[in-house]
């Protein structure tokens, strides 16, 4: 059962949300695929990126056996610009593997949504928590960085969930309507209690807050770096999918060469696209998604 001294807290949170939660399709589609689709998308991917490209895929594939009857290379192109599209690709396994395992269903048990290709346990407790209204701790980045706070006292979380991070999780989940509070607790991270700039003056639990109690204490623990873009092999295979998708079939090593000026970095590139399953070699020197 919930402890009495949590109520408070889940009050205040939850009273927030309702009056300052995002209006977004996921939320208004509940839907299994709907959600399964917006989580793989919004793994290191900011909202306002995900939002056209997650409108545009639930219009062509609004069931997993829809987006499993199209070539995996397709869905690697509809990913656009969303950034490591490997996902597109698991997203389509795990299509896949729902069809043939499940008759096309999104299964609601967390341990079958383990064993789907690219569900983690995290897309596994938001799925069965947003889409099936399950009882799990849903730990985003988000919700890790507001518990760390309000309950724990410090500025960021451990850089992996540890035991005891989940334990806590666990206990203050409400004893009604958890799927209600995991969403609220992570918009609560993704609006006000922000990594960089928290809004402290707006926060519904400012007055409850531990960390803000003990006066801010700066992080102690390793230190939290930025993830780098200009020069990277990120970059350059980015530049590489673009030439790729934006054509209509395979195209020359020529036309990939004029994507990026260094020979060394762009073949170590394409050899890692190929690899990862993004690119086929078609005859020689000639390329297109996976087929």
């Amino acid at each position: 059962m919930t402890d009495r001294t949590d109520y408070a807290l889940h009050d205040a949170v939850l009273a927030w949300f309702g009056a300052e939660a995002r209006d977004l399709p996921w939320r208004r589609d509940t839907s299994p695929w709907s959600v399964m689709v917006s989580e793989f998308m919004l793994q290191q991917t900011p909202v306002s990126r995900v939002l056209p490209v997650f409108v545009a895929w639930m219009v062509r594939w609004p069931t997993p056996a829809a987006l499993a009857a199209d070539p995996p290379g397709e869905a690697v192109r509809a990913w656009g610009r969303l950034g490591y599209p490997r996902r597109a690709l698991r997203l389509h396994a795990a299509a896949t593997a729902i069809v043939e395992r499940h008759d096309g269903a999104v299964p609601a048990e967390r341990d079958a949504l383990l064993a789907l290709p690219g569900v983690g346990d995290y897309t596994a407790s938001a799925v069965a928590s947003f889409a099936f209204r399950g009882r799990h701790p849903v730990l985003d980045t988000n919700v890790r960085r507001v518990f760390a706070r309000v309950v724990g006292g410090v500025a960021f979380p451990e850089p992996t969930v540890t035991a005891a991070e989940r334990a806590r999780a666990e206990s203050l989940m409400p004893d009604d309507d958890a799927h209600r509070w995991a969403a609220a607790t992570m918009e609560l991270g993704a609006l006000v209690c922000t990594a960089r700039s928290p809004r402290c003056g707006v926060c519904p639990v400012a007055d409850q807050c531990r960390w803000r109690a003990n006066g801010y204490p700066e992080h102690d623990g390793p230190p939290r770096r930025g993830q780098a873009w200009a020069g990277t092999d990120r970059q350059v295979r980015g530049r590489l999918m673009a030439v790729l998708r934006e054509a209509d079939g395979p195209v020359t090593r020529q036309a990939l060469d004029a994507a990026w000026d260094d020979p060394v970095q762009r073949d170590r590139c394409l050899d890692t696209l190929v690899f990862d399953g993004l690119v086929e070699p078609v005859g020689a020197d000639r390329f297109s998604l996976p087929g």
